[in-house]
């Protein structure tokens, strides 16, 4: 990929015989199109049916798509329509996410300007900015979007580049400097030359990495390598249990009900319709607060982010201007010296500078009367009023920049040192001077101005609350050291002050809490570069720069005011003012680990316990203990109940979620090892000592396992003992079911011989005990392993 040239740094067009007046012909701009195609965006288009198709070709939709087949092989057409259905709500949750990159480079292509004003042939021609290559003259008007990367050649303008570098104030540039598509033209006008178009501009580079940002879900990762792990497992038991029914001399037909029934067993079917119902009920509840979930995945993440890296203006200031002090010096008061300032500003327009001075000023009822007013100058960096006092007294007010007053009037050490203390606050720093009528007299500073872009209301907070919760905060940005430092001062950011410079991907928290000079592409680096160190990281920004950064994140995170294409970057979208939905998000985050932990927790209890009890049943009984009906209408009961796990009442850690797959597999295998000796228990006492038929004993195999799933269930759900917090409505309506399902089955003899009502009280009896059991071999297994 070409890097992006900087257009103050790129070199002269070279002269050919296509240029007429410093501009292009309408030839030589035909052949440069040819060449380097039109100054836009390209779109990319894929066929719909193709990339559905690719959702449809990964691991667990495989084993879903296995078991569509194994139902239809049962001929059990409704229950693998069920499942089929599963899979494509699997595959259009998935396209739906790809769609947000798609949505946020529909975004960027919508900022580009529609229209140019070219030197063509000549003359001045108004033309689609798509038609524009590097050579052609350009005209920069007030309102105007730069079309293209160009240098300015003349004139001087007000630039608002902000949604490309982050910075909060226009800039003024003049002749040979660089202008970048996207950008919006405050005030002035000026000619350019194109230099770059299309995606070889700045902009056009942003995209490229929007599009091209990808990173792998940390949970839904986890989640499928304990899945995956177990289905090589259960594969090899469901081998040797072939083996062995092959070696007892049972024939094909008696050897593939019991093979169907331990492969659906094996088979997590509410795996992707879990996942998918978590997040929707988190971002039901963050929407609630404020908080907008673009990408579901991003919620998945939330809950591990331990590093948040944040953009500094409009995300943790507000992105306005505003006179934080004004600093008169000897002979003049404060409200006198707002009331100078405000005389030498402009009334109207776009100037940000202008506009909070006046803000700042107050009433104007006694000032001076203003007869004339020149704005600012670029080239004497200072802009001219003169006013007319109470007296008659004519008077010449001038305010600008320190350096270029303090030569128009002369300044003192001390003035001198105060506007350096200022600015080494990360201040801008302007001077007020006054001057009698026609430079009657020497004239003199009146004081100081300082504006700033102040820190939001809830931004200290929000990052003292972030710390707290074991999140690290980042600051990155496109200011200066200083201006970066202090307001990482003011919102509790501590650490050292790092410059933009070498390797992005070398960047660590350790060594830096304050990120400078960045550059949008060094953003998107940056977050690699965490990410790729083991950090899951977090990206708040609201500007066109930190889109590729907010895509790239496990967390990308727009506030309130961020533009259209940070919004669709981001996974999440602050819809309030101000960064508590931030908080809300992290907290909200680990409340759905917490029920994807346990609901891989009970997949893994669940897959051992019940593929060993088929296998153990079948040694003891020398049947199948297990129908393939009695074994799908289980797995409708159990993901039923497992389901409900997403809406259960939990309580968010305070630090940051870790997927340890080792330890949460080595609980796992324990609890359903358990659950195995007490369904073999079970059986061991309907086969040998109540002597039961083969068909009750098959009722009895399954109502064990409906048991002692809800015994296990209650037993794993929260993290002290099972009547400490009540579970949620959903989940005990669910249980409910669940119990009335498996009880209606086994008393009603439908699908298998029913049980005696007293043997299932026994049996919800002892399961209620294996509850307890289970309870306290998690709490014992999880502080031996340290898991949260």
């Amino acid at each position: 990929m070409a890097a992006v040239q900087d257009a103050s740094q790129a070199p002269a067009m070279p002269p050919s015989a296509g240029v007429a007046g410093a501009g292009l012909t309408t030839a030589a701009a035909r052949e440069a199109l040819a060449r380097v195609g039109p100054n836009e965006i390209a779109e990319a288009r894929d066929n719909l049916l193709r990339r559905l198709l690719t959702k449809l070709w990964a691991p667990v939709p495989w084993m879903l798509e296995a078991a569509v087949l194994l139902e239809l092989a049962l001929g059990k057409r409704a229950e693998a329509a069920i499942i089929a259905a599963l899979v494509l709500l699997n595959a259009v949750v998935a396209l739906a996410q790809e769609g947000r990159a798609r949505t946020a480079l529909a975004a960027l292509r919508s900022r580009l300007a529609l229209n140019a004003s070219v030197h063509r042939d000549g003359a001045w021609v108004t033309l689609p900015a798509r038609e524009l290559v590097p050579g052609d003259r350009v005209k920069l008007s007030l309102g105007a979007v730069v079309p293209a990367d160009a240098r300015l050649t003349a004139g001087e303008v007000l630039l608002d580049q902000s949604m490309l570098t982050g910075e909060s104030v226009p800039v003024e540039l003049g002749p040979g400097a660089g202008v970048y598509a996207g950008a919006l033209v405050r005030r002035g006008e000026a000619e350019a030359l194109v230099t770059a178009t299309g995606e070889r501009t700045r902009f056009g580079r942003t995209a490229e990495l929007v599009r091209t940002a990808h990173v792998a879900g940390t949970q839904q990762k986890a989640v499928l390598h304990v899945v995956r792990n177990l289905a090589l497992f259960n594969g090899v038991v469901i081998l040797l249990l072939v083996l062995y029914a092959w070696h007892q001399g049972l024939g094909l037909g008696a050897i593939e009900p019991l093979v169907l029934t331990a492969v659906l067993a094996s088979i997590p079917v509410s795996l992707p319709a879990t996942f998918t119902m978590a997040a929707a009920l988190s971002a039901h509840a963050l929407a609630a607060r404020g908080v907008l979930a673009t990408r579901l995945s991003a919620l998945d993440e939330a809950g591990s982010i331990d590093l948040l890296c944040s953009d500094k203006t409009g995300t943790l200031t507000r992105n306005t201007l505003r006179v934080v002090l004004a600093q008169p010096f000897a002979g003049f008061d404060e409200s006198g010296l707002r009331a100078l300032a405000a005389l030498a500003s402009s009334d109207g327009g776009a100037d940000p500078v202008d506009a909070a001075i006046r803000a700042a000023a107050g009433p104007a009822a006694d000032w001076p009367r203003r007869i004339a007013f020149e704005a600012f100058d670029p080239q004497t960096k200072r802009a001219e009023a003169r006013v007319v006092d109470a007296q008659g007294r004519e008077q010449r007010i001038m305010k600008g920049a320190f350096a270029a007053i303090a030569d128009a009037v002369g300044a003192d050490d001390a003035q001198r040192g105060a506007a350096e203390a200022l600015e080494a606050q990360g201040h801008r720093v302007l001077a007020v001077a006054v001057q009698g009528a026609q430079g009657a007299d020497a004239g003199r500073i009146a004081g100081l101005i300082a504006l700033s872009d102040p820190p939001r209301e809830d931004a200290a907070q929000i990052v003292g609350r972030l710390h707290e919760h074991g999140v690290r905060v980042l600051m990155v940005t496109g200011d200066a050291p200083a201006t970066a430092a202090a307001v990482a001062r003011m919102v509790g950011i501590e650490g050292p002050v790092c410059t933009a410079g070498g390797e992005m991907a070398d960047v660590r928290p350790e060594r830096c809490a304050v990120l400078a000079g960045v550059l949008p592409q060094d953003k998107f680096r940056l977050v690699q570069g965490l990410q790729a160190a083991g950090h899951t990281v977090g990206m708040c920004g609201d500007g066109a720069n930190d889109a590729p950064a907010l895509r790239q994140a496990h967390m990308g995170i727009a506030v309130a005011q961020a533009t259209d294409v940070a919004k669709a970057a981001a996974g999440l979208v602050l819809t309030e003012p101000g960064l508590g939905g931030i908080m809300s998000a992290i907290e909200e985050g680990r409340r759905t680990f917490r029920r994807v932990q346990t609901y891989a927790l009970n997949s893994i209890i669940k897959k051992v316990a019940t593929v060993l009890f088929i296998a153990a049943g079948f040694v003891m009984t020398g049947q199948a203990i297990l129908s393939p009906l009695l074994m799908i209408v289980l797995l409708v009961v159990g993901d039923l109940l497992s389901m409900a796990i997403t809406t259960d009442r939990v309580t968010p850690s305070r630090l940051p979620n870790v997927w340890r797959i080792g330890a949460l597999t080595a609980v796992g295998v324990s609890l359903g090892l358990a659950q195995l000796l007490f369904a073999i228990g079970v059986l061991a006492v309907g086969a040998f000592w109540l002597r039961l038929a083969p068909g009750a004993l098959m009722t009895l195999a399954f109502l064990t396992l409906v048991f002692a799933g809800q015994a296990t269930i209650y037993a794993i759900r929260i993290r002290g003992w099972p009547w400490e917090t009540a579970p949620g409505g959903w989940l005990a309506a669910a249980s409910l079911a669940d119990l009335a399902i498996g009880a209606g089955v086994a008393m009603s003899g439908a699908i298998s011989a029913p049980l005696p009502g007293g043997l299932m009280l026994g049996l919800l009896a002892a399961s209620a005990l294996l509850a307890l059991l289970l309870s306290g071999l998690r709490r014992l297994a999880f502080v031996r392993l340290g898991l949260a």
